[in-house]
C-alpha cells in the first residue's frame, strides 16, 4: 500500500496555510478601519492649520461654511452629534461622497480645499 497517497501534498498545505492568514489580516484590518472611534472630539484642519475644533457629544444640530484660499467653499453639517460635509464646489465632490465621519481611520478629506476633518483625542489640540 502506498503510504504518500494519505498525506497532504506540501505545496496543498503551504496555499492553505496562507490563504487563512491572508484572509484574517483582511477581516481584522476591515474591523479596525471601521471600528467606531472613543473619541468624540473632531478637528477640522485646513491648510495644516486647526481652525475649528468641536466636541460632538455636546454640539447642537448645525451647518457653516469654510471658505478656501481658492474662494471656494465646503458647508459642514452637524447633526445628530455627527459630523459631515452636504455641500462643496470641488469638482470631485469625494468629501461629500464619504459621508458621515465614522471612522478614527479614515478623515473626511477634501483636497482642492486642503480640508480635513478627524477624530482627535481630547487633550490633542489644547
Amino acid at each position: 500500500m502506498n503510504e504518500t497517497a494519505n498525506k497532504p501534498d506540501k505545496k496543498i498545505l503551504i496555499i492553505l496555510i496562507l490563504t487563512i492568514l491572508i484572509l484574517t489580516i483582511c477581516v481584522i484590518s476591515t474591523i479596525s478601519a471601521f471600528r467606531k472611534p472613543e473619541s468624540r472630539y473632531v478637528l477640522i484642519i485646513q491648510n495644516n492649520q486647526i481652525i475649528q475644533e468641536i466636541r460632538l457629544d455636546s454640539a447642537e444640530n448645525q451647518e457653516f461654511k469654510i471658505l478656501s484660499a481658492d474662494g471656494g467653499y465646503n458647508l459642514i453639517r452637524i447633526q445628530n452629534h455627527e459630523i459631515s460635509i452636504s455641500e462643496a464646489d470641488c469638482p470631485d465632490q469625494t468629501c461629500m461622497k464619504t459621508g458621515i465621519l465614522r471612522s478614527e481611520n479614515l478623515p473626511i478629506v477634501c483636497l482642492p480645499h486642503k480640508l480635513i476633518i478627524r477624530f482627535a483625542e481630547e487633550g490633542e489640540f489644547s
